[in-house]
Order: structure tokens, then C-alpha cells, then sequence
């Protein structure tokens, strides 16, 4: 099998996130916790890596300390491989004074630092999404075809896809027709998969299918950088694609497997706890592919006398005689007896309190790290280094939309209790 061209991923990392807002209040949005030990960044990155791709660039903006230092202290490589995570922030330098405005204006910005040739591949990877996708495959697609461009596309119920760019594909795959986000039920109809295409889903039911954009794009190194070469198109799913629709040669790669756009605080919650099925949509127990993050050394999940039922806890979680139904427990969280959690997201804790942390909290009247003794949390997500004090009943019910007080917030039909919020003993909200 011939080998491939140079390989050059770039993880987009510096949108804002408002959509999953408190969660992105302090950090962007790759940077938060996914599935109790990982963060959402290493799903991009763990499937370069298990593609054989390792050189990769992580472009961020806004909140990034802690994504930069979940990167630096994650991905090391040995000096013989050639391999390399890096990070490339947002600069104001001579030249330009603005912050990226937008995916293609950030790639671009950044030009410079990748030593691009024309017949390099540029792999542009979306930093907020689950999946597990072979990018040698997709690459191999795109050299055989002789693409300038791939687009890696997925078949979505058409009500699902006015978030999302929608194609048109011929018998070979190419892309013949691009729309971005559309509103207009009659445009989403006319882009629903007919005829050969249709029939190649394993969905044989009647429901009308769009293929959409994953926001998953491969570039040949010559056209990436005359695509870019006009500084108004700052958007690659807005502007860049449909410019260059007609012009260059085009292609989709279809994927169909298990593929989540965490765009909202509800899809997270809900991405989350599907992990705890019997057999999850997303599977983490894949040792051939691995999913990748910080070795933290901690010490097994401990539980004293906990009742669970589809449960998925992390390294150093500490749960007494508590009940957790469908609930993902983060590393070092600490779940005390009498309690009660159901459908719960709880991210857990930067650092262990030691005995003295413990005596100073206790005479400032603050609650430990974690959930105090005979709460009741149902429908919620718990941020990292939150203290819920005894006897607390906390549940959306009742509560309406953007409710929020000054640690807790509803969004999507869950309550979030905000990252290193304190919540008071005997606290009663939501029905």
C-alpha cells in the first residue's frame, strides 16, 4: 500500500462555547470533562493518534489555561517519532491586532507555523464532538480520488440537520450542492437522500435522510492555502466551502457510525449518561483504539456499602453508603452516605482535601469537596470542585429555562451546579 503525503491535523479549540454555558464559564469548550476521566480535546486528538497521524496543532482563544494544561501534561512525545501536540493561541502581533474570527480565519492566521507544502494533507478536526473515525482511511479516500477537498459527511433524520451543513452528492461522492445550516423546511427537502444513495442506510424505514457536514474537512496543502488567500471568508462551513463548490473537485466521505455534536448543555448531559447503557452508543473499552488523556496516578474508585445501578465512575471516586442510578462520576468525587443521585453528570475534583483543608472549611462553615450526607440530586450536572452541603434537594422540576441563582443554572431541562459553586446545607430547589 503506497504511503500516504504528510499528514497535518488542526484541532479547532477557541470557540466560546455559549451553548454549554456555565459549563464553558471558566473553560473553553475542549476543555471539559467528558465520561468521568477524559476531557472532550482527546477525542480528536486519541483518533489522529490511533490513525497514525501525531502531528497535530490545537488553535485556542478564549478560557484556555485549562485546556493548555490538561495538553502540556498529557500528549509528550519521545524525540525519535517526530511527534507533536501543539498549541497555537490566539497573538496579536505587528501585522494584526484582532482575535480569530471565525475556523477558517484562525487556520489562517496560523499559516506560517505549519510548514506547509503543496502536496501536504490538512486535516481540520472539529475540538466538541464524539467519535472514533480512521483518518487514514479518510485520507487514503481523498488521494484516490483525486479530491482538492473531503468532507466527512454523515445521513441525519432531516429534522435534525439546521444546525449543520447539508451536501448533495453524485454516483462518485462528489459534492455537487452545499448549504450551511438551513432553516427553510423546503431547502432541507430538497436535499433528503433518494434513489441508490438512500438505499445504502441501514435505516429501511420511510424517514426522509440529509447527508451532513460533520465539520470534519480535508484539504490538499496548495488548495487549503488559495483557499485562505481571501482574508474575508472567515468561516470554512460558511464562506471557504460553497466558494470553492464548482471550482475544485470536492468529495464526501461517508461515515456510519456513532458520531455526537456536543453543542449544548442538554446534549452533553445526555451524551454522558448514555455512556452508562449496557452497550453505549460510544465505546471507551476499545483497547485497539484507545481514547487518550492525563495519567493522574490515582488510586481505584472506592465504594462503602454505594447501591448502583448503570454507573460509570472514575479513578479516585469515594462513594459511602449512598444510591446512584445512571449517574457518570468523575475523578476524586466524593458521594456521602444517605444520598441519593439519579440521571446525574458529576465532573468531580481537581485535588484531594487533605485533613487540614478539611479543619480550615469546616471553620469558615464551608461544605467538604463533593455531596453531603441525605441529598437528593436528580437530573443534573455537578461541576468540577463543587461543595453540596447536607440534606440538599436539587432538581430542575418545576424550575423554568435560564432559571439560575448564584450556583446553580437550568439549561436543556437540567440543573447545573456551576464549577466550585457552594451550595448551603438543606437547600430545597426544583420539586
Amino acid at each position: 500500500m503506497p504511503s500516504l503525503p504528510r499528514v497535518i491535523s488542526i484541532v479547532m479549540g477557541g470557540g466560546r462555547g455559549s451553548r454549554l454555558y456555565p459549563l464553558t464559564k471558566d473553560r473553553c469548550k475542549p476543555a471539559v470533562p467528558l465520561a468521568g476521566n477524559y476531557r472532550l480535546v482527546d477525542i480528536p486528538i486519541s483518533n489522529c493518534l490511533n490513525s497514525g497521524f501525531n502531528q497535530i496543532f490545537v488553535l485556542t482563544q478564549f478560557n484556555t489555561a485549562s485546556l493548555h494544561k490538561h495538553i502540556q501534561q498529557t500528549y509528550k512525545f519521545d524525540g525519535f517519532g517526530r511527534g507533536f501536540v501543539d498549541i497555537l493561541a490566539a497573538e496579536q502581533t505587528g501585522d494584526k491586532e484582532s482575535w480569530y474570527q471565525g475556523t477558517a480565519d484562525a487556520v489562517r492566521q496560523n499559516l506560517h507555523h505549519y510548514d506547509l507544502k503543496d502536496d501536504d494533507i490538512v486535516l481540520i478536526l472539529s475540538g466538541d464532538q464524539l467519535y472514533r473515525l480512521d483518518f487514514e482511511e479518510l485520507a487514503r479516500q481523498h488521494v484516490e480520488s483525486a479530491a482538492d477537498v473531503t468532507i466527512a459527511a454523515k445521513a441525519l433524520p432531516s429534522d435534525q440537520v439546521s444546525a449543520l451543513g447539508v451536501m448533495r452528492v453524485n454516483p462518485e461522492l462528489r459534492i455537487v450542492e452545499f448549504a450551511e445550516k438551513p432553516k427553510d423546511p423546503a431547502v432541507i427537502a430538497s436535499f433528503v437522500l433518494n434513489g441508490p444513495a438512500r438505499s445504502r442506510l441501514s435505516d429501511k424505514s420511510g424517514r426522509d435522510y440529509c447527508l451532513a457536514s460533520m465539520g470534519i474537512y480535508m484539504f490538499t496543502g496548495r488548495v487549503m492555502r488559495e483557499a485562505l488567500a481571501d482574508a474575508g471568508q472567515t468561516d470554512f462551513g460558511k464562506e471557504v466551502i460553497p466558494a470553492l463548490l464548482g471550482s475544485r473537485r470536492m468529495m464526501a466521505y461517508v461515515f456510519d457510525g456513532y458520531w455526537e455534536d456536543i453543542g449544548t448543555v442538554g446534549s452533553f448531559w445526555e451524551c454522558n449518561l448514555s455512556l452508562t447503557d449496557p452497550v453505549p452508543p460510544f465505546d471507551f473499552f476499545d483497547g485497539q483504539n484507545p481514547v487518550y488523556t492525563h495519567a493522574r496516578f490515582l488510586p481505584p474508585a472506592k465504594l462503602n456499602g454505594a447501591r448502583v445501578s448503570r454507573v460509570l465512575m472514575a479513578d479516585g471516586a469515594i462513594v459511602d453508603d449512598a444510591e446512584l442510578s445512571r449517574c457518570v462520576i468523575g475523578v476524586r468525587s466524593v458521594v456521602r452516605a444517605g444520598s441519593r443521585l439519579e440521571n446525574v453528570v458529576m465532573m468531580g475534583a481537581d485535588f484531594f482535601e487533605r485533613p487540614h483543608d478539611l479543619a480550615r472549611n469546616h471553620s469558615l462553615g464551608l461544605p467538604d469537596f463533593g455531596i453531603g450526607p441525605g441529598c437528593f440530586i436528580r437530573n443534573a450536572i455537578v461541576d468540577k470542585n463543587a461543595r453540596i452541603g447536607a440534606n440538599c434537594r436539587l432538581a430542575p422540576t418545576g424550575l423554568p429555562e435560564k432559571w439560575e441563582n448564584e450556583s446553580l443554572y437550568v439549561r436543556d431541562g437540567v440543573i447545573v451546579v456551576k464549577k466550585g459553586a457552594v451550595v448551603a446545607p438543606n437547600t430545597v430547589v426544583g420539586e
